[in-house]
């Protein structure tokens, strides 16, 4: 079918529409539970201002900086991260047992369209309520914690692409993790290791410059790095335009990676769906 087909236009168009559609629904729904978002959001916080305190107090026990990383450094980067982890809230491995066994994935097949658009589209949409509520609470980190910032045009604008670049990556990989589930159910020692990799490998435990050489080879290579460490730092760190377009570029790279990965296990898992709904 030639791209310029009537029915190829009709198409993208359908697919747009649902994309709105459900964005649209899930920003509704998501601010008819403001209350629990932000109870959520505020306990989120408590592990990056962890981080922060103690990588703070390090800094001016060494001078007033580690590894070029000052108090005002450390500042940014985990006000950074506050935004980063709420964007990369995802569909979670765990969801495709209850998915599967309660006949939710049943209903989900009779839509047109893969139910890996629906996750996308849903955790997209709330991601507007996510950056709403966000706000406030990165006013009070700043004017706690004082970051430096020194953000430019270019540096927003690839900020946006970098964070739903991330977005997309990590919503592949951990969909194709969750399909284990159709295999078998005792996956969760499996999962624990992919999170605690992604912990070590992503910079959200600490700025990736921080950590051992060695680790910074693994980093480079998994996926890990370019859901967490790469988006922060466009925003917090002082990037040149060569590093970010190789960031990018990476993302478009694994987000190709995971998107492959995931049709070719999809075709597989299927076949070995059995369930009703309710």
């Amino acid at each position: 079918m030639s791209l310029g087909t009537p029915a190829h236009a009709g198409r993208i168009r359908g697919m747009w529409d649902f994309y709105l559609t459900v964005m649209r629904t899930a920003v509704v729904e998501q601010f008819q539970y403001r209350a629990a978002n932000y109870a959520y959001m505020i306990g989120m916080v408590a592990e990056p201002v962890i981080y922060l305190v103690v990588w703070s107090t390090v800094a001016e026990a060494q001078g007033g900086e580690v590894a070029g990383f000052t108090p005002g450094d450390f500042a940014a980067y985990y006000i950074v991260w506050t935004l980063v982890r709420n964007m990369n809230i995802v569909f979670t491995p765990y969801g495709w047992e209850q998915r599967i066994r309660e006949g939710h994935l049943s209903g989900m097949l009779l839509r047109p369209v893969h139910p890996l658009h629906y996750d996308i589209a849903y955790f997209a949409g709330w991601k507007v309520v996510a950056i709403v509520l966000w706000v406030p609470i990165a006013v009070v980190l700043s004017i706690g914690f004082r970051p430096t910032f020194d953000v430019s045009v270019l540096d927003a604008a690839a900020f946006f692409f970098a964070i739903w670049g991330a977005y997309l990556i990590r919503t592949l990989f951990l969909w194709l993790l969750g399909m284990i589930t159709f295999w078998t159910t005792r996956v969760s020692a499996l999962y624990e290791l992919y999170f605690t990799a992604e912990l070590l490998l992503s910079g959200r435990l600490v700025p990736l410059v921080l950590m051992p050489a060695w680790v910074l080879v693994f980093a480079d290579v998994l996926p890990f790095r370019w859901t967490f460490g790469f988006p922060i730092e466009v925003l917090a760190a002082d990037l040149s335009p060569a590093e970010v377009g190789q960031g990018l570029a990476m993302q478009a790279l694994w987000i190709a990676v995971g998107a492959v990965l995931v049709a070719v296990v999809w075709r597989f898992a299927i076949r070995r769906y059995s369930a009703v709904g309710n």
